[in-house]
């Protein structure tokens, strides 16, 4: 007779399961662990929302446009002055300073497309994304192309920082698109794959040339989007044609182009290609664009 003849089945199967419980639970464990760690890596921490001050936006304008100037991959200053103004963005609204995690994507050349990612009550609703440029035309230090609507953009997500919205919004900051000879449209091809990663957007909202006066403009190639965008008293919707004299030159129009729901945010329209970019808006003007550029975002990331 076997010695374990006598010993009740039920003992069997106990001793069989319990090392094969153990195995799944441990492995149940690590996996939840590994995980866990993932996300809290990626969820911001101790984000620290800033009010706007004109005086703080006139600061960071004179950075990016004279401390910084001009910058583009064309020449070694300009180049490396592009690099200056990607870590001058990521210092400003990174861990360290508002609380931002900075996720950074391979932009063709050397230079990243920066994202910002303010979560939400519910991310499996549609998206909103803020975007803008951080780069400049060539000889110029590129104040309303596009100084003024990064410092805006920027002012807005140090606004919103810890705020609770419905859904998340995404603050991208691209390398190229003002300089004529940079990779434009491959530039912003990969930004549709980062946002196209993130499931079908609510809106894609371009900013761009903030200093011209308070109140905002916003026009789009897209009318639904148009209509649908609460503006309200903050901003006026504006036909295409006038606002859009070289639509290959316009973000909003290129993103429209390649299906995405984008509408371009502005005080003023596109500077036409022999207009000069020298005029610095005043503090006040600008903080005032910035105040309601913040309340569109959350409007438009909380409207139904």
């Amino acid at each position: 007779m076997s010695p374990q003849s006598g010993r009740p089945k039920w003992l069997t199967l106990v001793l069989v399961l319990a090392p094969l419980w153990l195995i799944i639970s441990a492995g149940i464990a690590i996996h939840h662990r590994v995980t866990s760690e993932a996300s809290e890596k990626k969820r911001p921490r101790n984000q620290f929302s800033r009010s706007i001050i004109a005086s703080e936006i006139g600061d960071d304008l004179r950075k990016i446009t004279t401390l910084i100037g001009e910058r583009h991959h064309s020449g070694e200053g300009p180049s490396k002055n592009l690099t200056r103004s990607a870590s001058w963005i990521e210092g400003l609204l990174g861990p360290s300073n508002t609380g931002y995690v900075i996720e950074k994507k391979q932009a063709p050349l050397q230079w990243p497309i920066l994202v910002a990612k303010l979560p939400g009550k519910d991310p499996e609703k549609a998206a909103v994304w803020i975007i803008s440029t951080y780069d400049s035309r060539a000889g110029s230090n590129g104040i309303e192309a596009n100084a003024t609507g990064l410092v805006a953009s920027i002012a807005a997500a140090r606004a919103l920082a810890g705020s609770e919205v419905n859904s998340n919004i995404h603050f991208a900051f691209l390398p190229h698109f003002n300089h004529l000879e940079s990779p434009r449209t491959e530039t912003a091809a990969l930004l549709k794959n980062l946002i196209a990663e993130n499931g079908p957007p609510k809106a894609v909202l371009c900013v761009d040339a903030m200093g011209g006066q308070a109140a905002l403009q916003a026009t789009s190639r897209d009318a639904t989007l148009l209509a649908n965008l609460p503006l309200h008293d903050l901003a006026t919707a504006v036909e295409a044609d006038p606002a859009y004299p070289n639509d290959d030159k316009d973000l909003a129009s290129v993103l429209f182009e390649m299906g995405l729901p984008a509408a371009r945010i502005a005080t003023r329209p596109p500077l036409a290609s022999d207009e000069p970019d020298d005029r610095m808006p005043a503090e006040a003007t600008i903080a005032q664009s910035a105040i309601y550029l913040t309340e569109l975002i959350k409007r438009c990331v909380n409207s139904r």
